[in-house]
């Protein structure tokens, strides 16, 4: 039988605050941005990058194994936990909130972890490797859809932070699976390579 988890106390003020607040656009805008983070989104464009990858340099794809297997991780893993844990999404216990333009989201009782949540956490995790430039943008934008998840009342605030944690926990625990973000030989210098001497007389 699922383990119960209860809203906490901040959850629930939050969502009321939602609910009281949020309108029919507010609601349209973040239901259209949390496709961001949608797993069959994402899993497509790691697939299609994946398999663009396949002729590149030994980092391209070192780094398109490592985007792929890890969206894949972070796609079963929330579908392996929401049938452990039990847990009501917000939008199914609020009149206001419908009034005021939030929709309803997914299964009833699926609310712990946010699965949107875990693609944010592990691509932020990824990010770190970026240059500083890369790297804010991707955690910006995250944060950004990560954050539709309240507003649509989909999840509670506890169910995002969670699965950005795990995600982040999920990305770094496959990098030395993948090698991603380790440093790669240069060319001519790996294992075996054999370098050419002059000899005197050249």
């Amino acid at each position: 039988m699922p383990y119960e988890i209860p809203p906490t106390r901040a959850d629930i003020e939050i969502a009321n605050a939602v609910s009281n607040r949020t309108n029919p656009r507010t609601e349209r805008a973040a239901s259209l941005l949390t496709w961001g983070a949608d797993e069959h989104v994402l899993l497509a464009i790691a697939a299609g990058w994946w398999l663009c990858c396949r002729r590149g340099s030994p980092r391209q794809r070192t780094n398109s194994n490592h985007l792929l297997l890890t969206t894949l991780g972070v796609s079963l893993i929330p579908h392996l936990l929401k049938s452990v844990f039990d847990q009501q999404r917000p939008d199914r216990l609020t009149v206001r909130g419908h009034l005021h333009g939030v929709p309803i989201s997914g299964k009833p009782r699926d609310a712990f972890p946010s699965g949107h949540a875990m693609h944010v956490g592990a691509l932020a995790s990824a990010a770190t490797v970026l240059p500083a430039a890369g790297r804010n943008v991707v955690w910006t934008l995250g944060a950004g859809v990560a954050l539709t998840r309240i507003v649509l009342l989909a999840h509670w605030a506890s169910d995002v932070v969670a699965g950005a944690v795990l995600g982040a926990l999920t990305e770094r625990l496959l990098r030395p699976l993948t090698g991603y973000g380790a440093k790669m030989p240069p060319a001519g210098r790996g294992r075996g390579a054999v370098i050419r001497r002059k000899s005197p007389e050249g």
